[in-house]
Order: C-alpha cells, then structure tokens, then sequence
C-alpha cells in the first residue's frame, strides 16, 4: 500500500463499517439505510480505477473486503432478538458478493476506460450492482440454498407474498432484493456527478 491509496482504502473501510451498522435498521418495508451507502462503494472503486489505474482499485477492493470481513466476524459473536446479528450465510453471501462484484467492476471499467467519460463508470456499477444484489440475497436467504449452514432459520425470508406488494407471489427476499437492486440502479446514476467533480479535480487531464 502507498500513500496515493490511503484516501481511497479510507473512504472503502468507512462505507463498509457504516453500511454494516446501518443494514441493521430498516427504512420502510423492503429496505435498511444501509441499502443507501453501501452503493457507494463503486463510487470509490471506480474513482481509484479512473485515477490510478486497475491495479490500485484492487488493493481498495481488497481492503474493503478485510473491512468486511472483520465486521462479519464482529457480528457473529453480537447476540440479537433472533440469534446473531451475521449469520453464516449472511457472511458468506456478503463477503463473496462484495469481493466478485468489486473486482468485476474493476475489470468491466478497466475494459470501457476509453470511451466516453460516463460509459466506464456507469456499465461497471450497473453491472456490479446486479452481480452483488443477486449473490448475496440468494446465498444469504434462497430456500434452495439451506445446505450452506442448516441451523439458519431462513422461512422468514421465504414466506410468499406479493412481489413488492403489489406483484406476482413470490419469496419475500425477491421482494427485498428487487428493492436493494432498484437503489443500486439509481444511486448509480447519481454517482456519476461525484464521480466527474472528483476525477476533475484529482486529474484535470483525464476529465
């Protein structure tokens, strides 16, 4: 690690901390505030990758990742109403999401970094958002999945009920998914104000 990628090491470990704090307290029916920032850690990805290239958005990636993964464990050992706060499956699914979306991001912006400003930033994130949103909510609550850790309890999450209560019958983690999907796909649109007034300011010469 040197120096040139502390701010983006920073700003990845503060949005998964706060994203894992955070999911923990529902906005809604269908979404947790953390729905709101965790997004946002394309947004540092993509800026690293624009600014310094494939391989230092990596090492942000990776960090990331470790971040992740001691807040998982953290979890493991805190005690809520139904059992811990991070299931296996839970850990599972986000540590794996994180880890292959992140680092499809990072090759899908890699690939497009030659053509207009926006279309890099935005096909990895839209991309990456649905490769995220996909794994995680399968692995962490798919009935087809209980195999992972038999214990878990996942019924809740698989009581059938009108898609965002209004559509077809199906699981309720569709629904949750649906939900967290719809946010990535819109702050990923938002990003791209951000993501141009810091690559403008970081490198003037690539905006």
């Amino acid at each position: 690690m040197t120096r040139i990628h502390l701010p983006g090491i920073l700003a990845m470990a503060t949005i998964v901390v706060a994203s894992n704090i955070l999911v923990q307290f529902l906005f809604g029916q269908w979404l947790t505030w953390g729905a709101f920032t965790y997004p946002l850690a394309f947004l540092v990805t993509d800026v690293m990758n624009r600014v310094y290239g494939k391989a230092a958005a990596r090492k942000v990636v990776l960090a990331g990742f470790g971040v992740g993964v001691v807040c998982s464990l953290i979890g493991t050992q805190i005690m809520g109403e139904f059992g811990p706060l991070v299931t296996l499956r839970i850990a599972l699914g986000s540590g794996l999401a994180f880890l292959t979306a992140q680092l499809v991001d990072v090759t899908v912006f890699d690939r497009l970094r030659t053509g207009p400003w926006w279309r890099a930033p935005l096909a990895s994130t839209l991309i990456g958002s649905t490769l995220d949103t996909a794994l995680f909510f399968s692995i962490a609550f798919s009935a087809q999945l209980t195999v992972l850790d038999p214990s878990n309890d996942v019924s809740w999450a698989n009581e059938a009920l009108p898609l965002l209560g209004v559509g077809p019958v199906a699981p309720l983690w569709v629904s949750l998914a649906m939900a967290d999907w719809a946010v990535k796909l819109t702050l990923a649109l938002l990003a791209l104000v951000p993501f141009r007034m810091i690559v403008r300011r970081a490198r003037p010469n690539l905006a």
